[in-house]
């Protein structure tokens, strides 16, 4: 891609990326210029639209590919410092992953390694590529790439959103059951999915859960896997023969995990501890649910938005779930919170198991699925 060698159509800007009818594409660019392929023509790709979202990593831009029109969401990350770097390559090996795809995941149309001004595309794994392997060793030194006269970008072409954010889509809407029962069940069918192929979100909250509306009802994607964790290696006996005949899963719920990371207000107690397994998604989601059923929100500090979460009160201070359950782990949560509120008996216990402190307590992915199919059908 030409990120910084964008040239202007208009207010459009045009992404591009290198092409070429053989397999070389993929190679390494100092090996492509010592073949003289430095001289392939540069073919445009994508028109970028407008800037819908700017984080600390990266931007996103809405564009549309020149050739079929449609429309995509483009993620630009900066690959220079050691946290920028092990976010992006996080985000590419959980969404390069998956082999099938789920309509409540977004989906990767392909990922672009740039530097100079050259683009590459990215392939999982690719030993032949020096700036792939040039990222991954700076993700595991922790050392800082210092080539200011060369950015290096990850640009990643993923399926466009239309509808926003869930916080932004119930928040501007009344409430409404049938979407709410909808909503739920599409979250729990992603979540399964994602352990199904070892994959642990770490980071699912409002933000992160956009909405198309392409089929003319909203339709979640669970998004942004920077904190995500592909769970592979650690297998018993048993599972090592499952895998050899075709099974390539692990038990995520037996995988341990040691970096505390995601967002405060949906945290689980033992990530706050840092010693967890994929338990700590069903948590946070439990923590959506709620908030989501209850329309439960609070204020964020830095950006002023009003936001879906759930919270404990303590000393006039609104205390996340997580942490006040860490602290007292006998606390007993009020599942509803609000008097006026509709929810049946069993969301109420299924929200109560999501939250339980002990993890082998909770339901995993696949047993939420398939309580959850049971309690929206006699709700």
């Amino acid at each position: 891609f030409r990120g910084s060698q964008r040239k202007r159509r208009g207010r459009a800007e045009v992404l591009a990326v290198r092409t070429s009818r053989t397999t070389e594409a993929d190679h390494d660019m100092e090996r492509d210029r010592g073949h003289g392929l430095e001289h392939r023509v540069t073919a445009p790709r994508y028109n970028l639209l407008r800037e819908v979202g700017r984080g600390t990593y990266g931007v996103v831009y809405e564009a549309q590919s020149r050739k079929s029109g449609a429309k995509v969401a483009v993620k630009k990350l900066r690959c220079d410092a050691p946290e920028n770097v092990e976010l992006a390559l996080q985000e590419f090996w959980a969404l390069a992953s998956l082999e099938k795809r789920h309509e409540n995941v977004v989906h990767l149309e392909e990922c672009v390694l740039q530097r100079n001004g050259l683009g590459q595309k990215m392939s999982h794994g690719n030993k032949r590529s020096k700036q792939y392997l040039r990222l991954v060793e700076t993700s595991l030194k922790g050392e800082r790439v210092s080539c200011p006269d060369e950015p290096c970008f990850l640009w990643f072409v993923m399926e466009f959103c239309e509808g926003g954010d869930l916080n932004h889509f119930i928040l501007s809407r009344r409430p409404d059951p049938l979407t709410n029962n909808s909503f739920m069940l599409q979250l729990t069918s992603a979540v399964a999915f994602l352990h199904q192929n070892n994959i642990v979100h770490r980071d699912l909250k409002p933000d992160n859960i956009l909405i198309s509306h392409k089929s003319g009802t909203p339709v979640l994607k669970v998004a942004d896997f920077g904190l995500s964790k592909v769970c592979a290696g650690f297998r018993s006996k048993a599972e090592d023969k499952a895998c050899k005949d075709g099974n390539k899963n692990v038990n995520v719920n037996k995988y341990w995990l040691s970096s505390a990371c995601g967002s405060d207000f949906y945290m689980a107690p033992e990530v706050w501890e840092g010693h967890y397994t994929a338990k700590a998604d069903i948590f946070a989601l439990g923590i959506i649910i709620w908030a989501m059923l209850e329309r439960i929100t609070f204020i964020d500090a830095e950006t002023k938005r009003e936001l879906l979460g759930t919270y404990v009160r303590q000393a006039g201070a609104i205390v996340p779930v997580g942490e006040a359950l860490l602290g007292n782990p006998k606390m007993v949560l009020s599942i509803p919170q609000k008097r006026r509120s509709q929810m049946c008996e069993g969301i109420k216990q299924l929200i109560r198991d999501m939250l339980a402190v002990n993890p082998s307590d909770r339901p995993d992915a696949f047993e939420l699925q398939i309580r959850m199919d049971q309690v929206t059908c006699s709700a």
